[in-house]
Parts: structure tokens; C-alpha cells; sequence
């Protein structure tokens, strides 16, 4: 009898070992956790950071590369997604943190300032989910000086996303900052989002989905008219 189970018992480590080697050789294989905790000090001073050190830290244009991979067709042609964002940030204006999670760095094309950027980075997961977002002026509508301009919103990610339900703290950053006016003191019209999988697979969705009131913004042209 005493044979009987042990021969049972091995016969069921037999049939497990190969799950239980399967499970160590995931975890072996798990990706390490990346560390970007370099990029906290760059919010400092506050209120608005050093956007221009952080352009120059040797570890920022490869973290682009390596994150922001989708192909772009907004911009100049031939230019990857990472040079787009760093074109887009030239300009810097402001890198910000909310949550002691969310990092957020703003700028502008250096030469055309109406044309925007933002980088938006969850540093609370082991692999930070990154988020490109910039306006381009729709060159067929009115000028870039006057109210109502209008807009398409680019927003590349760097995973992809749910177009019915982005994270909260994503559209908490970028609705404040599509709001903001710029140097004329207009505000942008953004008659169009593109939000675009790390495949290149575009998705339109409605201003509102990514949390912008256009009402609230209209009224404000309306006050600076």
C-alpha cells in the first residue's frame, strides 16, 4: 500500500514539474522594471521644471526612440514619431508632476510656437505607459492669430489603448493644457483627435472622449474678442 502511494505521489510531481518549470521560466524571462526616476528632478523648480536640461540629458531622445514608434504622417515626411516629439518640445515651457506618479513635459515647434507639444509619462508601473500629444494647425482655416483657429489633436501612445476609455489622469493633463492660450492669447479650436495605436493604426474620437469642453473654450474666444 505504503508503494502504491508512493509511486502515485511521484507520478503526480511528474505531471506537475512541467507547469511549475514553465512558471519559473516566465518569471526568469520577465522583463526588468525600467527605471526612470532620473526624470523627477527635471520638475524642479517649481512651478515649471527645466524643460531645457531635460531635452539635453543624453538618456532622453533614446527613451523616445524606444517608446515612441509609430509612424507619424502629420509632420515633416520621413521624420520618425521620437524626432516629431523632440521638434515638438524644442521650445520648452513647462515639466510638472501630479500624484507623485504622472510626469508631464510641454513645449512648442521652435519656429512655428502655435504648433504644441506634450509628453505625458506614468512612472507608477514597472513599464511606464508613454503618451505624445500635439496640435497642428489646420493651415486651410483661419490664421493662427485669430479666434477660432482650428486644430487637429495628435496623441500617440506607446501601448495601446482603449479609444472609449482613456486614463483618467491622461485627459486631466491634456484638457487643461489644450485650454491654455497661446502667445497671442487666443485659444486652439481642436476640431479634430487622432489617437493612434503603436502600429500606426489611427482611431477619431471626439474631443469630449479625451476630456476637452469645447463650449468652455468658445466662451473664452469670445471673451478675448
Amino acid at each position: 500500500m505504503r508503494r502504491t502511494l508512493q509511486l502515485a505521489a511521484a507520478s503526480l510531481v511528474i505531471a506537475i514539474a512541467p507547469g511549475v518549470g514553465a512558471q519559473l521560466h516566465m518569471k526568469q524571462n520577465k522583463a526588468p522594471a525600467e527605471d526612470f526616476s532620473w526624470m523627477w528632478q527635471y520638475a524642479q523648480p517649481i512651478p515649471k521644471g527645466n524643460g531645457s536640461d531635460l531635452l539635453r540629458d543624453s538618456r532622453f531622445r533614446p527613451l523616445l526612440q524606444q517608446h515612441l514608434t509609430a509612424p507619424q504622417t502629420f509632420w515633416s515626411k520621413g521624420k520618425s514619431l521620437a524626432d516629431t516629439a523632440l521638434e515638438y518640445l524644442a521650445t520648452p515651457h513647462t515639466v510638472t508632476t501630479n500624484d507623485n506618479r504622472y510626469l508631464t513635459a510641454t513645449g512648442c515647434v521652435a519656429e512655428f510656437c502655435p504648433n504644441r507639444g506634450l509628453l505625458w509619462i506614468d512612472l507608477g508601473a514597472p513599464h511606464p505607459l508613454i503618451v505624445f500629444a500635439a496640435t497642428n494647425w489646420i493651415a486651410a482655416n483661419k490664421a493662427t492669430d485669430q479666434a477660432g483657429a482650428n486644430y487637429t489633436l495628435w496623441v500617440f501612445a506607446s501601448r495601446t489603448l482603449d479609444p472609449a476609455h482613456l486614463p483618467q489622469a491622461l485627459t486631466r493633463s491634456i484638457a487643461p493644457w489644450v485650454a491654455e492660450p497661446i502667445a497671442d492669447g487666443t485659444v486652439e479650436q481642436i476640431a479634430n483627435v487622432i489617437l493612434v495605436d503603436p502600429d500606426g493604426q489611427p482611431h477619431p474620437i471626439q474631443p469630449a472622449d479625451i476630456g476637452i469642453n469645447q463650449t468652455a473654450k468658445q466662451n473664452e474666444q469670445k471673451a478675448h474678442s
